[in-house]
């Protein structure tokens, strides 16, 4: 009998653990769903900056017009200082990925703001790239997308 309980004992700790083929099918698993989801949340980041940097210019396009309102001109106040733009509520997470300011230096009726991605978001981001937008709204963009989906 106790040939029989030290076999016995033996199987009990072979059935424990994990065979190699049932690690690699495991590490397959995990592999192929990581491939899947990185895409996406990749994906998911650029566009998440790009709101950012799209509310940011909707910001300023914003403090244009009340700055309008207030000295009848978008270039400079009645005193004659220029106009300069605040710096967006967003902060650093769109300073980061965006350069926000005006194309070109604002007219006294007229401007045009832009935000122009930055490092790893000008690469990534292919399909709106530079965004835009003037005095009258007209929003623009020079990527490969339309305007609705970028805007």
């Amino acid at each position: 009998m106790i040939s029989h309980r030290s076999h016995a004992s033996r199987s009990a700790r072979r059935v424990q653990g994990f065979t190699l083929v049932e690690m690699i099918i495991v590490v397959l698993i995990i592999s192929v769903l990581a491939a899947i989801a990185y895409p996406a949340y990749q994906n998911h980041v650029v566009k998440t900056r790009r709101e950012a940097a799209k509310g940011c210019l909707l910001e300023m396009q914003q403090f244009m017009e009340r700055f309008y309102t207030t000295n009848l001109r978008y270039d400079q106040t009645m005193a004659g200082v220029a106009v300069a733009l605040p710096q967006c509520q967003a902060g650093q997470d769109v300073t980061r990925h965006y350069q926000v300011a005006f194309d070109g230096a604002a007219t006294r009726t007229a401007y045009r703001l832009r935000a122009v991605p930055q490092g790893r978001q000008a690469t990534v981001d292919t399909y709106c790239g530079t965004m835009s937008i003037n005095n009258q709204g007209v929003k623009e963009k020079t990527g490969s997308e339309t305007v609705d989906y970028c805007w």
